[in-house]
């Protein structure tokens, strides 16, 4: 197995130790077949992309559309077949039962991320290249222990409310969040790569059975002896002028980014992919959820407890 290597120089797991028998190659998607010399692969996977929502057009464009295009003319000289990574959010404001199939024209995104990254699916779909799409929803630790390397944007949000930055949590009734744990993703990654000739030509969920109501992220939080209390409110009837300048400074902010992921309910259909891998989801409930907490306050990315701060220090 090669990987390709940017800025960092590593490949590491989940629990940060390096993984073993892999071989680096230093590249860069923006660039010419990456940057790399054509060799021959019998398999390309492509996950390399700007996850930012609000990035400005033209830089996403850059990163998650022409790198794309790039990595698709890599696996067209080297005789791969191509398996991209995507996201499961290209459904857009689409609400309901969202099946595992092309984006529907007309679909409107929430954001710039969506769109580009709906832009490179249409790319892999017309390239003549034997293909599948993976299509994960958001990713955070894994299903027994909440453990993550690195913690994805949305865990912002998290940080906000635990720190008392922000105490209220505007989210519309009925609105779910399709978080799913990452060791379900690698574990149908490999599936769909080793099973690559059964999967060609499909597009696949990669998400949990069952979304979490939004309003589980205050909750999860409120769970938490230490941490502060968060109030839910309806974003219809919320004034947010009634809050301190600083907070609704932030809120603000976080709603500008997230705030369309708090109020709508896709529900995204992974049937083909649980006939092909064979796997399924385990429970992204409250209590992994409470996982995922606990695991971030454990590694200081959330508040700790008074008498363990003062127990560490």
């Amino acid at each position: 197995m090669t990987a390709l290597v940017h800025r960092t120089r590593t490949v590491r797991g989940n629990d940060g130790a390096p993984v073993a028998g892999t071989a680096l190659a230093s590249g860069d998607v923006t660039a010419p077949l990456m940057g790399l010399a054509p060799q021959s692969f019998d398999l390309v996977i492509h996950c390399a992309a700007s996850l930012e929502f609000d990035a400005p057009r033209d830089v996403l464009a850059r990163v998650n559309v022409e790198g794309t295009r790039n990595a698709l003319d890599f696996a067209r000289a080297a005789g791969a077949g191509f398996l991209h990574v995507s996201t499961a959010y290209v459904c857009g404001t689409r609400e309901g039962r969202i099946v595992e199939g092309p984006v529907p024209p007309g679909t409107r995104f929430t954001n710039n991320y969506e769109e580009s990254k709906a832009l490179a699916e249409a790319l892999v779909e017309a390239s003549g290249l034997p293909f599948a799409i993976a299509r994960p929803s958001i990713v955070l630790g894994d299903h027994a222990s909440g453990a993550i390397r690195d913690f994805p944007s949305l865990c912002n949000a998290f940080r906000l409310m635990a720190r008392g930055k922000v105490s209220v949590f505007p989210v519309r009734a009925g609105a779910t969040l399709n978080m799913v744990p990452i060791d379900h993703v690698a574990h149908g990654m490999v599936q769909l790569a080793e099973n690559f000739a059964a999967a060609q030509g499909g597009w696949y969920h990669l998400v949990a059975a069952e979304p979490l109501p939004a309003a589980e992220l205050a909750h999860g939080v409120t769970r938490v002896a230490h941490l502060p209390q968060v109030r839910v409110v309806d974003p219809a009837t919320f004034d947010m002028a009634a809050l301190p300048p600083a907070e609704r400074q932030l809120l603000g902010r976080m709603l500008a980014t997230f705030g369309p992921y708090f109020s709508r309910d896709p529900r995204f259909d992974d049937a083909r992919f649980r006939q092909l891998t064979g796997l399924a989801c385990p429970p992204a409930d409250g209590p992994w959820l409470d996982r995922l907490i606990a695991y971030a306050i454990a590694r200081g990315f959330l508040p700790q407890a008074p008498d363990s701060q003062r127990t560490s220090g």
